[in-house]
């Protein structure tokens, strides 16, 4: 059985004592309009890379916070290694500065009004030079298992999930769980029937009120707009790979957390605050559940898929692990873990966890994963309600 403290780790130490496993100088837009410019620096300077994205124009009210928290979050995500902000106002500029330049990592922030994008563009890109020649002198150094902090989620569901992948990294959370790693998951959505597990494995009253809040809060949200889950949740393609019911899909969802209890229920894009594993009360869809992820500070995610969900994200190397040997054969530019074994009796659990280990240590190292190959670069926004 590979053992996490045997793994040999090597990253980016970050001014914050984190580490990083990729070494990106980002371009962030404050807001949809501002996407143009990012783009137009990261086009100048080589080595840079614009994330943009739909939203922050009349956002309001706790719509605007976890915008904001989104975009800081990834700034100070630990595989970033500077960040250029630019945004059409300088004061939702310089709040998001402000909470990356707590890292103590380079960061700088340009707004369009009274320069107009080609001065800004000018501008932010004499700095974004400055700070890609700073990256590339950064080296790696090992680092220890305890100081590692990822992520999963599953996706494009079907029975071999919940019976190979989602175990698979279940019995790998609980090896990283005794180390001292620290791992996120969430899908709110997706515990549906599958709540009571999850209220048993909350470390404290405040944890389960935490959660059952959340929970509640999705459940009449549900509710109050008329609707079931059906046609949504299961997808079409849970449907077509067997699942019946949502309470099918939670069951399967559930394996990725192994034995392993539960130490918060975190709102949204928080970072947490202590090593184990942590309830994040996010979407499933895909790109917005691992957004919010790096935006809480994962360095890496696994993946599970049994149909064959394509989704990266372009900080957070995202680690695909299926058993569908369907999916394996056909679509396996994008499997990184082939865990099809399981099934067909030839590989136990721990062999299966063994594999997953192995391409996390590689992904760590700097081996690019499928999804990063492939430019799977899926960075989504999670929106609550309308805009003004």
């Amino acid at each position: 059985m590979m053992k996490p403290d045997k793994m040999k780790l090597t990253g980016y130490r970050r001014p914050d004592g984190r580490y990083g496993i990729r070494n990106h100088v980002i371009i962030l837009p404050v807001d949809d309009i501002s996407n143009a410019a990012a783009n137009g620096v990261a086009a100048l300077i080589k080595g840079t890379m614009a994330l943009p994205h739909a939203y922050g124009r009349l956002q309001f009210g706790q719509d605007l916070e976890l915008t904001f928290l989104t975009l800081a979050g990834t700034g100070r995500n630990p595989n970033i290694a500077a960040a250029i902000v630019i945004g059409i106002e300088p004061k939702w500029t310089q709040r998001i500065v402000d909470e990356i330049a707590k890292t103590g990592k380079p960061v700088a922030g340009f707004s369009i009004e009274r320069y107009g994008d080609l001065r800004t563009i000018e501008m932010a890109s004499r700095k974004a030079m400055e700070f890609v020649q700073y990256a590339t002198e950064l080296q790696r150094e090992p680092f220890p298992v305890k100081k590692l902090l990822m992520s999963a989620k599953c996706g494009e569901s079907d029975t071999t999930t919940g019976l190979a992948s989602c175990p698979t990294v279940g019995r790998v959370f609980e090896r990283l769980d005794a180390a001292g790693s620290t791992m996120i998951f969430g899908e709110t959505t997706e515990l549906t029937g599958g709540e009571d597990i999850i209220q048993a494995r909350c470390v404290n009253a405040k944890v389960l009120g935490e959660f059952n809040r959340m929970f509640k809060d999705y459940t009449n949200l549900i509710v109050s707009q008329g609707v079931d889950l059906m046609g949504s949740q299961p997808t079409e393609g849970n449907i077509r790979g067997g699942l019946t019911t949502i309470e099918e899909k939670a069951m399967g969802n559930i394996q990725k957390i192994g034995r392993c209890k539960i130490q918060s229920a975190l709102d949204p894009a928080v970072e947490p605050e202590g090593p184990g594993l942590h309830f994040m009360d996010s979407s499933s869809a895909a790109a917005e559940m691992i957004t919010l992820a790096g935006a809480a500070g994962s360095v890496v995610h696994f993946f599970p898929t049994g149909q064959g969900n394509i989704i990266g994200n372009p900080i957070v190397p995202v680690i695909k692990i299926s058993g569908n040997p369907l999916t394996v054969s056909t679509m396996s530019e994008h499997i990184d873990v082939d865990v099809t074994g399981v099934l067909r009796l030839e590989m136990t659990l721990d062999q299966a966890a063994d594999a997953a280990m192995k391409v996390l240590e590689s992904t760590i190292n700097g081996r690019f994963t499928a999804a990063e190959a492939l430019r799977h670069d899926e960075y989504v926004l999670t929106k609550l309600y309308r805009s003004a």
